[in-house]
């Protein structure tokens, strides 16, 4: 099994110095990673961010959670990733998808296309990616790129390019992950191009047997190289967790019991969220999870017990 780590997905504050003391904090909390999502929201913008965050710290290792792959081209994406990983050391994780969320795409005028095309050209886009992280030109005519004997600049110092990371909840996108990335971020399906409380009965246990059980079927050979991440959405440290649950759980358009099974919500004492993710590492092989900056302090003590282990 892989050992425990955790992400802390933030978005901001929008200042020099408050930035660089939260990405200070992460790291000296024990959090293995500092993670940005991308959306045309207030939130900072994830490349410059991770940069300056990673330039604040020393061992803590800063990812995008993930960008959007109809936003930016791969030649783009490649050579921003390539620098990154040059400028921090290797601590950057590229973390790519699909693209989900209607606002955005209605915001900037971009069309939201159907979940299948915009998979299809995320493939390809990995494609891409891969070759100008790895060695000599890439040449490419596909549906949707064409890429003319490119030379990927800087070479990046982690052989083979930065760690990739791709999210999802269906099947297509989870499968595609399974073959490719590195880490496959478990996420409840956003097919529908908005996060409420319709999208959260896809993270039940059995809706998560399915997830892993695509990943196994797709990673195969390689399913023991591959590490695998969850979202959690709803992380609560208290000792009433029973109570908890009762209150929270019809927000999440879920029963207290399916609440406390997900992998993506951790309620409870210290000691019951260290044991829940114990028995969902065995249960999965989940060793990754990500949670929300507002988060930071209330689970330190659960990273302090866990990470590495």
């Amino acid at each position: 099994m892989h050992p425990f780590r955790f992400g802390i997905q933030c978005r901001g504050p929008a200042d020099p110095s408050g930035w660089r003391s939260l990405a200070r904090k992460v790291e000296d909390l024990g959090y293995a990673t500092l993670t940005i999502a991308d959306h045309f929201d207030d939130a900072l913008a994830p490349i410059p961010a991770l940069m300056a965050a990673a330039d604040a710290t020393t061992s803590l290792r800063v990812g995008t959670m993930v960008l959007a792959n109809d936003y930016r081209h791969p030649v783009v994406v490649a050579k921003e990733a390539a620098t990154l990983d040059v400028l921090t050391g290797g601590r950057f994780e590229l973390g790519l998808g699909a693209g989900w969320m209607a606002a955005d795409y209605a915001a900037a005028g971009m069309p939201l296309e159907p979940p299948g095309r915009r998979i299809n050209r995320l493939e390809e886009s990995l494609t891409i990616i891969a070759g100008l992280l790895g060695e000599g030109p890439v040449h490419h005519s596909g549906t949707y790129y064409r890429i003319d004997d490119l030379v990927g600049l800087p070479r990046p110092v982690t052989a083979g390019g930065p760690k990739i990371v791709i999210g999802g909840g269906g099947r297509r996108v989870l499968r595609l992950a399974a073959r490719r990335a590195d880490v496959v971020a478990l996420n409840v399906n956003l097919g529908a191009g908005v996060m409420d409380a319709s999208a959260f009965p896809d993270g039940t246990p059995e809706a998560t047997d399915r997830k892993v059980g695509w990943v196994r079927d797709a990673a195969a050979a390689r399913m023991d190289e591959i590490e695998l991440q969850v979202r959690v959405h709803l992380a609560m440290v208290t000792a009433d967790r029973a109570g908890a649950l009762e209150e929270l759980a019809p927000a999440f358009n879920l029963t207290p019991p399916q609440a406390a099974a997900t992998p993506h919500a951790m309620v409870g004492t210290v000691e019951q969220i260290a044991d829940q993710l114990v028995q969902q590492r065995e249960r999965w092989g989940i060793s990754y999870l990500g949670v929300s900056g507002d988060q930071l302090d209330a689970l330190a003590p659960v990273v302090a017990r866990l990470a590495g282990t």
